[in-house]
Formats: structure tokens, sequence, C-alpha cells
């Protein structure tokens, strides 16, 4: 993308989860001739729709949609590939007149795009990483998690202990290079390929646990459990990157009969909670983003036309 003779225009909508992007991704699209690219890590997984809050093609309102259900649940799906695809989709979108925007919450995965990252050529340590696994194993999440905020809590920071695969490679990429994922990270050039214009949703913090919670009730309603457990039928095991997924190790964990359901989804809500709060950590580091607080979420209409105006205003 960086060799790109111009500059297209790119639409970015972040924020937390479970704080309201889906219903204004489709207004904004309708209103400015949008076709909407998932920046979401798990949305990209085949039979994974309750516990991504995945949008159903009924949902879409004929708005195309990209980068859904395109990979099955024991596929490699990664930041660099993300970006690969993208980039590629931008571009078409933009041969067919229409406005490409991105739409999602996977910090990594928007801001690698969104700058062009040019991610660590750092080749595999096998030893290191089977030793980190065993490590694992022995120790859980939070020991190994633990290992890396020692080493770089900058990077600890913005990774969830259940993301086991990209903790592991955090650390192995200081093995390898004796450099921090992290000062990587803050190396790389924040000059755009895009002309971009980012939009990010922003509330009240208890308001927003609250509707996590409710939104993890209304999962369990519409068979959460069940779905996770026609995953395990289908032979994806609890290993896989998919399957760490918030809402799915939970649910594993339960079905497997470590403990109890409530204690999984108090489980599980705590552990979005902590989420919300890493994405949020993560997108106030990007300095180009319109913030728009839509605390008052009964004020659709009004949040609606603030986000118009910036996005007028960008685009003339």
């Amino acid at each position: 993308m960086s060799q790109s003779p111009f500059k297209p225009k790119l639409l970015v909508l972040v924020g937390p989860t479970a704080i309201g992007k889906t219903k204004l991704s489709l207004e904004i699209a309708r209103i400015f001739g949008c076709e909407i690219i998932s920046g979401d890590s798990m949305q990209i997984y085949r039979g994974m729709n309750i516990g991504t809050a995945k949008i159903l093609p009924e949902e879409q309102q004929g708005i195309p949609h990209h980068l859904i259900d395109i990979f099955e649940p024991d596929e490699a799906f990664s930041a660099a590939l993300f970006q690969k695809l993208a980039g590629q989709l931008i571009l078409e979108i933009h041969a067919n007149h229409r406005l490409p925007f991105i739409v999602g919450g996977t910090g990594l995965y928007i801001e690698s795009l969104c700058y062009d990252f040019q991610f660590s050529e750092a080749s595999s340590d096998e030893a290191f990483r089977e030793e980190q696994t065993q490590y694992l194993q022995r120790f859980g999440e939070a020991a190994l998690h633990q290992k890396l905020e020692q080493v770089d809590p900058e990077s600890a920071a913005r990774l969830h202990p259940n993301n086991t695969r990209r903790v592991i490679r955090a650390l192995e990429i200081l093995q390898i290079t004796g450099k921090t994922l992290s000062d990587q990270l803050s190396g790389q050039k924040k000059q755009s390929p895009f002309d971009l214009c980012m939009i990010g949703l922003t509330m009240d913090r208890a308001l927003l646990y609250k509707r996590i919670e409710q939104r993890i009730d209304q999962m369990i309603e519409q068979g959460l459990v069940e779905e996770v457990n026609d995953l395990l039928k289908k032979g994806y095991t609890r290993e896989l990157i998919s399957m760490q997924g918030l809402g799915y190790k939970e649910i594993i964990r339960y079905l497997q009969g470590e403990y109890g359901l409530d204690e999984a989804v108090t489980l599980l809500k705590r552990d979005t909670r902590h989420y919300a709060k890493r994405q949020m950590s993560w997108f106030r580091h990007m300095t180009d983003i319109h913030w728009v607080d839509v605390t008052d979420f009964t004020n659709f209409s009004t949040h609606l036309q603030t986000i118009n105006d910036i996005i007028a205003g960008k685009f003339k």
C-alpha cells in the first residue's frame, strides 16, 4: 500500500466491545456509500457467531461486508494477513467507486493497516517457543503473561492473558532480536498510506460495563453454550487460538466440568471488562482519532449527525 501513487480515502470506526459500533456503522455506510471491512480478529471464523457478536447476513441491510466468515476455526490468521487482505479490499472498493469502511475493535489489526506497519522479520525459535508452551501448560496463562509484563510491560498491558500465542510471540521477538515488541511498534512510522478519517466511540465506563454484562447475558440466551458445544463436537479443541477467544474459553471450561455455568459467565464478564479497558488503552494511543462520546446512547440521531459532520468535513 505504501507504494500507491495516491492516497485512497479510508473511513475507520473503532471502540470497545458492546459500545454500539455495528448499529452506527450501518447508518454511516448507507449515508456515505460504504462497503464495510471487519476489523475484528474473531469474526473471520466460520461457526463462531454468537460469541463474537457477528452481524448476520440478514442484518447487513444489503451493505457489503468483508473479512467475515473467511476462515475455519483451526486455520491461522494474523495481523499481517489482515493487513494484506484489507489493503487489497480497499483498492477494490475504491475501484468500484465506493468508500472502504473499517469497523472493529482489534487495535493491532486496525493500527497496522492504517499506518502500514512493517512487521518483525524475526525468524522463529522453535526451541524457545516450545519452552514457553511447556511453561504455559505447567503454570498457566497468568504466569506466562507475568513473564511478559516483567520484560515488556507495555505489550503486556495491550495483550490479554488469554492470547497466549501473541504473548509467546512477544517473548520470542525479544529473545531473537533483543528488542521488545513495544519498542518495535513505537518505532513504526506514523504516516498513513491512506487519506484517513478515524472515528472513535467512548462511553462512561460504568455504563459500558453494564452493556457488556447485558450483552453476555443475551449471548447465553441466544445459545452460546450450544454454539461452543457444537464447535467441540466438530473437533475444534480448546488449544486453538480461535477457541481461546472471549466467550469460548470460559464456556469450554464449563462444558468440560472445570466449573459451573454461573462461574463461567461471571469470569466471562470480568474478562470482557478487562478486554474493553485494553481496547480503549490501545486506541487512546492513536492520535488521529476523532472521539465521540456516546454515553447517552438513547440519543442515537445526535451521535450519528456528529459523526456525519466529522466525515463530511474530512472528505468534503
